[in-house]
Parts: C-alpha cells; sequence; structure tokens
C-alpha cells in the first residue's frame, strides 16, 4: 500500500479511503445493532457473567458456595406476595448492581475474603438475569421489567 496525496491510501486495486467510508456508510444499521438497544444491553451483561465467572475462579473461590447462592437474589421477588409497590421495590433492591459492588469493594478493603465471593455471585446473578431479559420490575405486575414484558 501506498499513500498518495494527503486524504488517500491506494494499493494495487485502487482502493482509497473515500471508497472504504462510502462502503461503511451502505452498511444496514440492523447489520450494526446500533439500534438494536436490547441486543447490546445483553452483549453487555454476556459480558460481565463472562468476567464475574472468569473472576471467580481466578480466586479460587467455591464452587459449591457459587450453586448454593446462585440464586439467592430472587428470594427478595416474595416481595410481591405483599402488593406489586413493595415487590418491585425489594426485588429491585437487590437487582441492581450498586449493593453488590459496595461489597465487592468493602470486602477488598476489609479483607473479608467472603465478602468478594459472594459479591462475584450476586453479580453473576443480576448479569444472567438480564442477558435472560428478567430485569427491574415495575411496581404494576411482575411480568413487567425495564427491558421488555414477560409473556
Amino acid at each position: 500500500m501506498q499513500i498518495s496525496g494527503p486524504r488517500t491510501l491506494t494499493s494495487s486495486k485502487n482502493f482509497t479511503l473515500h471508497t472504504l467510508r462510502l462502503n461503511i456508510l451502505s452498511i444496514p444499521y440492523d447489520v450494526l445493532m446500533l439500534t438494536h438497544p436490547s441486543i447490546l444491553l445483553r452483549i453487555e451483561e454476556a459480558a460481565l457473567l463472562l468476567l464475574t465467572i472468569f473472576l471467580y475462579q481466578h480466586l479460587h473461590y467455591s464452587w459449591i458456595l457459587f450453586a448454593i447462592l446462585f440464586l439467592a437474589p430472587d428470594l427478595f421477588m416474595f416481595g410481591f406476595l405483599m402488593n406489586p409497590r413493595t415487590g418491585a421495590a425489594t426485588y429491585n433492591l437487590v437487582h441492581t448492581l450498586w449493593l453488590p459492588i459496595a461489597l465487592l469493594f468493602a470486602g477488598y478493603l476489609l479483607h473479608w475474603h467472603s465478602a468478594p465471593a459472594i459479591a462475584l455471585i450476586w453479580i453473576a446473578h443480576i448479569a444472567i438475569d438480564r442477558l435472560l431479559g428478567f430485569g427491574l420490575k415495575y411496581p404494576t405486575f411482575f411480568k413487567d421489567t425495564h427491558l421488555q414484558h414477560i409473556p
């Protein structure tokens, strides 16, 4: 490849940056997925899930503990037995990332060995919930989430 002129990059096939720019602009948005926020969010959650599992394995935490505690945050859905508003509040409290991240940092700073393990399990739970489409709840009905209405 040779640079010819200030703005074009040429090769043996007369390929220019201008041609490249036109080819990229002709790609439909559907292919780029930039207009599908639900897909982008699920890709992020998949990456978060893989990262937490990798860290959990790398730090040599117990997989038995992982299996026991993985579904523990879902116990807070019992708040829906009282009413939808209480259920949504309790469910959303434990299905946002700020509490497990705070636990992760507190455990690191205070040298509490179990806290990072619990926080990583909690984060993995949230990530897989969102990956599967189970988002934060609205106070109207259990199946109304910020990601979708669950049929």
